[in-house]
């Protein structure tokens, strides 16, 4: 079952991108591009 949850991505001073979520404690992910960050950061959401 899929579910929608609120990504919060930011463009960090060091050029690479990080997500959080209040939706999901503890997620984070990083990644060089925001497509990337996302991808990463849904397989962290669905572990």
């Amino acid at each position: 079952m899929e579910q929608i949850i609120n990504i919060h991505i930011e463009k960090l001073p060091e050029g690479v991108c990080l997500a959080t979520s209040e939706d999901v404690p503890g997620l984070v992910a990083q990644g060089r591009t925001v497509t990337e960050t996302l991808e990463i950061a849904r397989d962290v959401a669905k572990k």
